[in-house]
């Protein structure tokens, strides 16, 4: 499922160290802005204990996780959405994610000049808001001169176009992000069309020193009071740190670093966690001798359409879906056990999946 996430931030505030953290695609990072040219996408697998547990009840050659594309996008400056600076040409990138995590710069280090001179984190939220909306507005205006020429043959949608289009940009001009105009959905139709950088669902993170990973500090604090009203899901970790978890390949000293540390996981997992159920997705499970494996589905996805998510082939030829609950399945202890409780449902095409269901595709082709 090609869905894609996007790390968007100015310059200088840990975004590439995040990325490296999450994805084995490693890209450059320095003290110097505008180090990256060009926006880097890696393959993430999204932490899920679950599969482990299943091993327990299942022995299995491997077990295979969910995934997320990540995309890290150089920094944008004061003037992108204007030609300023190398931002300019990543609006496009960011276009074609689903939804965007924004890095935000919660740390002073004397080391690494911050691209305005100081450390401001909600200057650096408005400077990215103000650079988006500037490129939606220009879209929303590009748009209603294309409206206004069918609208005056007559036809009524484009009018209605028009009129949606009018209420986007007085929203833009007052500095308002897309997804929180409220309009319906028969009106949404006039600018689905524009992918506006704006209306993409966000996830704000907080990178502080390592000693503010547990607590915050004022520059978290600063960047809760602004967002107060919004709702925005806000993490808080350390870079830094967790670049120094990441390069443990042994297990225990993982755990060891982290207890260490004060924390019981790794930030970047809840963060690619957070990700994923930003997206809209959901996982499902196969359990066999070969592989234990989390599916990605589209929330209220149907049983046919995630057999298609394993292949093509089993949907066309959809019979039923055999169908247990992870908690059912663990309790129970096997598949039999479940079949023997009742708690093995046979659903067909109109099911809708749930999250963490096991199931057992029957198909003909």
């Amino acid at each position: 499922m090609a869905l894609k996430c996007g790390i968007i931030g100015v310059a200088n505030v840990g975004k590439s160290t995040l990325f490296n953290c999450m994805s084995n695609t490693k890209v450059e990072t320095s003290s110097f802005a505008f180090t990256s040219n060009k926006s880097n996408v890696g393959m993430v697998n999204v932490p899920d204990p679950r599969l482990y547990n299943l091993e327990n009840f299942q022995s299995t050659e491997k077990v295979i996780p969910a995934t997320v594309d990540i995309v890290d996008i150089p920094g944008l400056t004061k003037g992108a959405s204007q030609g300023e600076g190398v931002g300019n040409k990543f609006l496009s990138d960011i276009r074609n994610t689903d939804a965007l995590i924004q890095v935000i710069r919660c740390f002073d280090d004397e080391q690494l000049a911050h691209i305005d001179g100081s450390v401001n984190p909600v200057r650096d939220i408005e400077t990215i808001n103000l650079e988006l909306q500037v490129k939606d507005l220009e879209s929303v205006e590009k748009k209603m001169e294309r409206l206004a020429k069918i609208a005056k043959t007559g036809d009524k949608d484009a009018k209605r176009g028009i009129e949606v289009l009018e209420q986007y940009k007085a929203h833009l001009e007052d500095f308002q992000n897309a997804r929180t105009l409220e309009v319906s959905e028969a009106d949404r139709k006039h600018v689905e069309d524009l992918f506006l950088l704006t209306s993409k669902p966000v996830m704000f993170v907080c990178n502080v020193e390592d000693e503010a990973a547990i607590n915050g500090n004022e520059y978290v604090n600063q960047v809760k009071e602004y967002l107060a009203e919004e709702g925005e899901e806000i993490l808080v970790l350390a870079a830094r740190l967790e670049s120094e978890i990441a390069e443990l390949e042994d297990e225990e000293d993982r755990k060891e670093f982290l207890a260490d540390a004060g924390l019981e996981e790794p930030g970047v997992s809840k963060l690619v966690r957070s990700a994923y159920s930003m997206l809209n997705l959901v996982s499902f499970f196969t359990v066999g001798p070969k592989e234990i494996r989390a599916w990605t589905i589209r929330k209220g996805a149907t049983a046919p359409e995630a057999a298609g998510a394993i292949h093509s082939d089993l949907q066309r030829g959809f019979i039923r879906a055999e169908v247990m609950k992870y908690e059912d399945f663990i309790s129970l202890g096997s598949e039999q056990a479940c079949k023997d409780k009742g708690k093995l449902s046979v659903e067909g095409k109109n099911y809708v999946v749930e999250e963490a269901d096991i199931l057992h595709i029957r198909f003909n082709v």
